[in-house]
């Protein structure tokens, strides 16, 4: 299993009347997990692209616990479970300070080769270098 941590802190524009993180702002939230934990491994978004390779949303999945807050310092957990085939599960749990946990999420993605629009396989690259958490 494959986990990545991303810190961010709560911008008062990502908030409602409530002061509460608005519902909507958590998909970028792991948007972000999902981008530094490609990132760790090797394969940030522009390198994909610059390969052929788009990942759009294909699954969103959201359970929220508890509100986050203005000002609040979050840990977006992102987790990958399985190597990727032609799609790639991710898993998010945001927690606050306190290490409460605030919101749990799951994405599926599909890979799709740019010049035919088909899904296509995971880069055989990304696969070896999420193979060594899974031995």
């Amino acid at each position: 299993m494959f986990t990545h941590d991303t810190i961010l802190r709560v911008r008062y524009g990502e908030t409602d009347r409530m002061g509460y993180v608005y519902y909507g702002d958590y998909a970028e939230y792991f948007e972000v997990g999902r981008v530094e934990a490609l990132r760790a491994l090797g394969f940030p978004y522009k390198r994909l692209e610059e390969e052929g390779v788009m990942l759009p949303v294909h699954e969103l999945q959201v359970t929220y616990h508890r509100p986050a807050l203005y000002d609040d310092r979050l840990t977006i957990r992102t987790i990958i479970e399985k190597v990727p085939a032609v799609r790639i599960d991710f898993r998010y749990e945001v927690r606050n300070e306190l290490d409460e946990l605030l919101t749990e999420a799951r994405t599926i993605l599909v890979f799709v080769d740019r010049s035919t629009g088909r899904p296509c396989r995971a880069p055989d690259d990304l696969v070896r270098a999420l193979g060594g958490y899974f031995n």
